[in-house]
């Protein structure tokens, strides 16, 4: 796969990813419209987010400065690589 580096494909992608998460955050509260299923889909959503960037931005700045971040999957191995140093 190439790495995307056009700056205008770049910005289509992440506008496309708020799309597809805003329409699929409304089907979801349509699909059973209270109050409670809004604040758990925020809740979720927000959770999310900070796991992200959790992933991407502290481990590399406050835990590990060698790791670098390129995607969840990578982050994952990264986790699992340092269990198995720990023991």
């Amino acid at each position: 796969m190439i790495d995307l580096s056009n700056p205008a494909a770049i910005k289509a992608k992440g506008l496309l990813f708020l799309f597809l998460g805003m329409v699929s955050g409304v089907l979801v509260w349509l699909e059973c419209p209270s109050l409670k299923v809004a604040v758990l889909l925020a809740l979720a959503i927000w959770s999310f987010c900070r796991f992200y960037y959790f992933a991407f931005y502290v481990i590399e700045k406050y835990v590990d400065s060698n790791f670098r971040f390129a995607g969840l999957w990578s982050f994952a191995r990264y986790l699992l690589r340092s269990k198995v140093r720990e023991k």
